[in-house]
C-alpha cells in the first residue's frame, strides 16, 4: 500500500480555500426598501391597506429581513402599527 502524503503541495489547494464560507459570494445583490423608493406610499397610522401587509396573521409585526423595509422606515412602520392598535384600527 502507498504512503499518504499529509503536506500540501504547490499544485493543490488547502481544505479551507474549498470551504464556500471563505469565498466571496459572487450572487451577492443589494435589497432595496420598497418604502424608499420613488412614489412609495407614506407610512401613517391612517394607512390600513399599508399597515396590514406589514402585519402576520396573529398581528405581530413582521421583521425587517423578511419585508425587506429600511431600518429608519422599520422604526415608522412599527409606530405607526403600534398607533393604529391603540386606536381599534387594526
Amino acid at each position: 500500500m502507498p504512503k499518504r502524503q499529509n503536506g500540501n503541495k504547490k499544485g493543490r489547494q488547502s481544505n479551507f480555500a474549498k470551504l464556500s464560507i471563505f469565498q466571496p459570494n459572487k450572487y451577492k445583490f443589494k435589497k432595496t426598501c420598497p418604502l424608499s423608493v420613488k412614489g412609495a406610499p407614506e407610512v401613517d397610522y391612517k394607512n390600513i391597506k399599508l399597515l396590514k401587509k406589514y402585519v402576520s396573521e396573529n398581528g405581530k409585526i413582521l421583521p425587517s429581513r423578511i419585508t425587506n423595509v429600511s431600518q429608519k422606515k422599520q422604526r415608522e412602520l412599527s409606530l405607526s402599527i403600534k398607533r393604529a392598535r391603540n386606536l381599534a384600527l387594526i
